[in-house]
């Protein structure tokens, strides 16, 4: 072998160990070619994902536990369901007070009207009506007391007339009772013609005085009178 050609070959090799040192530096240095295909899907693959706790978000899919506390949609139109009912009744229905005008109390002479008519039919009877001339709601409680004149007594109520509820007057309506004056067949004694009347309310709510006929009523001890009453045809039946 010459000279020339042993040192040809000694440049080449020399030639070629610089090359590929030069390539192994590039590569250490992040130079070198990249599979960006590879690359892409590595980073689709590693990026993370976030999870319903932490985002916020929900999954309903099969096999996964919401949450929690978490109110799904489901339910949380039922608890808003629930919420609306129990503001709609619980609120309205057990705070405030009663509406002044359908809150009740006893009918009393001072709020109420009482007129005392004789009627034609039945035969000695007299009628009682009483109107309510005040604001708000009043009870006639019981059946009045009636004083004809001077007497000493009040005559006994018919029992059978009792109503199965208190007559309630709203303001501007009325009341009715009726008195039985004497018997119609003259079966009674003790009889006398009177030109006075008191009307003693229940509950001790004060005294009416309405007018008599100017040629009075006659009385006798047959006397008797209703418990209050909502119809005229109801407090003249007995």
């Amino acid at each position: 072998m010459s000279t020339r050609t042993h040192r040809t070959r000694v440049f080449a090799a020399a030639a070629a160990f610089a090359a590929a040192a030069l390539t192994l530096t590039a590569c250490s240095n992040g130079e070198g070619v990249h599979d960006e295909g590879a690359a892409a899907g590595s980073a689709s693959t590693s990026a993370p994902t976030s999870s319903p706790a932490a985002s916020g978000g929900t999954s309903t899919g099969a096999g996964q536990t919401e949450p929690a506390g978490w109110v799904s949609g489901d339910s949380a139109g039922g608890a808003v369901g629930s919420s609306g009912t129990t503001g709609a009744t619980g609120s309205s229905g057990s705070v405030g007070s009663k509406d002044p005008v359908s809150a009740s109390t006893p009918c009393s002479s001072t709020s109420t009207r009482m007129t005392a008519t004789e009627v034609s039919r039945p035969l000695n009877h007299l009628l009682l009506t009483v109107t309510n001339t005040g604001s708000k709601n009043c009870d006639l409680i019981g059946y009045p007391a009636v004083r004809f004149g001077e007497a000493q007594s009040v005559p006994p109520a018919f029992e059978d007339s009792k109503p199965q509820a208190v007559v309630t007057l709203a303001p501007g309506e009325s009341g009715y009772a009726g008195v039985l004056l004497s018997a119609a067949d003259g079966s009674g004694s003790h009889g006398y013609t009177t030109k006075s009347l008191q009307v003693f309310f229940n509950d001790g709510a004060g005294t009416a005085r309405p007018s008599l006929p100017a040629k009075g009523v006659y009385v006798d001890d047959s006397i008797g009178v209703s418990y209050w009453q909502s119809t005229m045809a109801d407090a003249l039946a007995w």
